[in-house]
């Protein structure tokens, strides 16, 4: 399909797996099903029948995780579009839809969320083959999953007839358990996967016409974009401006051309623990565990973990475990998670938000100890990375180099320390770390002081253009 561009919508929380997933890092950046994230198998199953790269719509707090993990994945994006905040999926569609008809181009779209997961790829690729000869054909498809069972947490799509691309006949809501039973047992519904396949102009036109707002505004937003090697900006006063709608509401329920393409592939969108269960490989017992884990005598278990979990006589129970906090649940209650998120925020605890591990982009930071007036960190710089030119108010700190090389800038003074090296910089005083060499730097920090949040940061210089 030489002018299909996948189009992979990146921006989602994954609040619904914490403790693993979470603000800063949510679940696409995770790799909950085999080796790869999920970002990276998203792009890995369109590689192999398109010859374009994606265009990719992601946070804009995401942005150097999506550029690293695509170039892991060897992808080189054709556009990474950050969105300065969520509007909903129509307008993250439409920016897309409007950056590859930029210069005249009027390629099929294929739009993908980044965190689901599908087994049977080549049952996948068969049904993109289809939806686009509709595509071709001026019709807007849905992927509409084969319902395994009556599902009550997906919303429903009813389709007329038998063919391989079928007319949409009505998009319903999620529905209570009796009616879920009633809409398989039909053999009329499909699962609503949230992944599409047009051509752009054609979604632009379907758009324009039911929401007008949402062109003009996303059209306005790319325009001012700033744009430099990695990333597309987008306008953020321009942005806020527009409707948030999803693009099922905006036109898939409106528009005449909504068709749909029966797939049935081993979908899950993994949108809980007890879904990630259900699409892990599982014991002759029903155990699905990831990490060091020993069970006996359990029956239908979910484990998750780095350390050693050890499970004694449980049926049914999910175990995630992460440096900074343990979630133990029945997997029939596991869709409370959002409350335990909804909780810690109320609360004001980072454990929403951050992981004990912290990653930038120039490599990243864990805060192994802290007490009244100190912390600890151990520090990874990546080669050639720089952190920022900066200074704290209340805080002093000690380097110890373990191992690489570090360049240090302190005051008006430039050092290289070697392994076993350590400089002291005094409160207030501007400096710079750097990883000149070809090895990773790995070093402890030290705080002092009395207060220690990140948000005692001066910056002076960023080449990461970070405020």
């Amino acid at each position: 399909m030489q002018d299909l561009i996948p189009v992979i919508l990146s921006g989602g929380s994954g609040t619904r797996l914490w403790p693993l997933s979470r603000e800063s890092h949510p679940k696409q950046f995770l790799p909950l099903v085999g080796e790869d994230t999920m970002l990276q198998a998203t792009w890995k199953r369109v590689a192999a029948i398109t010859p374009c790269q994606p265009i990719v719509v992601a946070n804009d707090a995401h942005r150097f995780m999506v550029a690293e993990q695509l170039r892991e994945a060897g992808a080189q994006a054709a556009a990474i579009l950050l969105e300065p905040l969520g509007r909903n999926t129509a307008p993250a569609i439409a920016l897309a839809a409007l950056e590859a008809t930029r210069h005249g181009e009027d390629a099929l779209l294929l739009v993908l969320p980044s965190d689901h997961v599908i087994t049977d790829v080549p049952a996948f690729h068969a049904a993109v083959g289809e939806a686009a000869k509709a595509a071709e054909a001026g019709r807007l498809v849905t992927f509409g999953v084969v319902p395994s069972g009556p599902e009550t947490g997906y919303g429903y799509i009813r389709a007329s007839g038998d063919a391989a691309a079928r007319p949409v006949q009505q998009f319903v809501e999620k529905p209570d358990a009796a009616t879920a039973v009633a809409y398989v047992a039909s053999g009329d519904y499909f699962w609503n996967s949230g992944m599409f396949l047009f051509r752009a102009s054609r979604l632009l036109a379907e758009l324009e016409a039911f929401q007008p707002a949402i062109v003009a505004r996303c059209r306005e937003a790319l325009q001012a974009a700033k744009r430099d090697t990695d990333f597309v900006r987008i306008d953020k006063d321009a942005f806020a401006a527009c409707p948030a709608d999803s693009i099922d509401y905006a036109v898939m329920e409106k528009t005449g051309a909504a068709t749909v393409v029966p797939l049935d592939a081993g979908w899950s969108d993994v949108g809980s623990w007890s879904a990630l269960w259900e699409v892990t490989p599982q014991d002759s017992e029903g155990n699905a565990h990831h990490g060091d884990v020993i069970a006996i005598g359990c029956r239908n278990t979910y484990a998750y973990g780095q350390r050693l979990i050890a499970l004694v006589g449980l049926e049914d129970v999910v175990v995630v475990e992460t440096d900074d906090a343990i979630l133990v649940s029945h997997r029939d209650q596991v869709q409370q998670v959002k409350e335990v998120v909804g909780q810690l925020k109320q609360n004001g605890r980072s454990h929403a938000t951050w992981h004990r591990k912290v990653y930038r982009p120039w490599g990243a930071y864990d805060a192994i100890d802290q007490g009244e007036r100190f912390q600890v960190k151990r520090i990874t710089v990546k080669p050639g990375g720089v952190l920022s030119l900066q200074m704290h108010h209340h805080r002093a700190e000690h380097w110890i180099v373990v191992s690489g090389t570090a360049k240090v800038t302190r005051g008006e003074e430039v050092i290289l320390l070697a392994e076993n090296q350590s400089t002291y910089i005094p409160l207030g005083v501007v400096h710079r770390l750097e990883n000149p060499g070809k090895l990773p730097l790995e070093l402890i920090e030290v705080q002092s002081g009395s207060y220690l949040g990140e948000d005692d940061i001066v910056r002076f210089e960023d080449v990461y253009g970070r405020g």
